[in-house]
């Protein structure tokens, strides 16, 4: 279990830290949930109805395959930098920053068993969720991957997952729990501010998406205070993502009604 127990700040530690909140939101996770947000303001106000919309979450780059594996390596590398920065801004002398947000492998035989059962216990509602959610006409068609994959779609696909993973559970798990204890917030308030932030971020696949990931967020920010690692997490969260975009044409085939893409119009002849 986290301990929650540290030091008092004066006036001017906590107005520094309270900066560094921000600057690592604006260039990481808030960023994307501010666009994320306006992206599903933008489909709303489209006179087409949400549920007709589609979007993509792992979309080729170039139409050159060999220029679309360099992009898609860039934009996995850069990610994980940002996540290195967090890290690092983590990071203080005598204290390994990676072993105190439980981001190591000291545990990983525990650690791997955790994710897994938790990848199935919010797997299967989220399918679920999904589903209804496309039923209901609240969530977008949501392209996972290629259908036309290529023999290296795959290990991209998983580095995707990868990158998720880490990002999301670093970012709005192991720093902002470090960062806002710090700031005096008791556990319950950044576990639910964390899971608002993180329905934000997936705002652009719907309303259901929103649902689902402030649940996984609450869910998994409880798992944090318990466990007081993030690898069960990273784990589950790729996990969850491998299934999704290796798994997506596969789903698309077999209930084409819920996970294929929307076929676009056929344009008008011109008379």
């Amino acid at each position: 279990m986290v301990s929650s127990t540290l030091p008092s700040r004066t006036g001017y530690q906590r107005r520094r830290l309270t900066w560094e909140i921000w600057i690592v939101l604006a260039v990481t996770v808030g960023q994307s949930a501010l666009y994320s947000v306006l992206s599903l303001v933008r489909k709303l106000l489209a006179p087409v109805p949400l549920g007709s919309q589609q979007t993509q979450v792992n979309p080729s780059r170039d139409a050159q395959a060999v220029w679309d594996v360099v992009y898609q390596l860039l934009a996995v590398f850069f990610a994980l930098a940002l996540v290195a920065l967090v890290v690092y801004l983590l990071w203080e002398p005598g204290s390994n920053a990676l072993r105190r947000i439980g981001l190591d492998f000291t545990h990983f035989g525990g650690d791997l068993g955790r994710g897994v059962l938790l990848a199935a216990v919010i797997g299967l509602p989220g399918l679920a969720l999904y589903a209804a959610g496309r039923a209901l006409g609240i969530t977008v068609a949501v392209v996972a991957s290629p259908l036309d994959a290529a023999w290296w779609t795959v290990p991209l696909l998983v580095l995707s997952a990868l990158r998720a993973g880490l990002t999301e559970e670093v970012i709005f798990i192991g720093y902002l729990f470090d960062r806002l204890r710090r700031l005096g917030w008791n556990d319950w308030s950044i576990i639910l501010t964390s899971a608002a932030l993180r329905g934000a971020y997936h705002a652009y696949q719907g309303f259901g998406a929103i649902i689902g990931n402030v649940v996984m967020g609450i869910v998994f920010g409880w798992c944090y205070r318990r466990w007081g690692r993030v690898m069960p997490l990273v784990i589950a969260h790729t996990i969850l993502d491998i299934v999704a975009f290796v798994g997506y044409p596969l789903a698309a085939a077999l209930w084409p009604g819920v996970f294929a893409p929307i076929p676009s119009p056929s344009p008008t002849p011109a008379s």
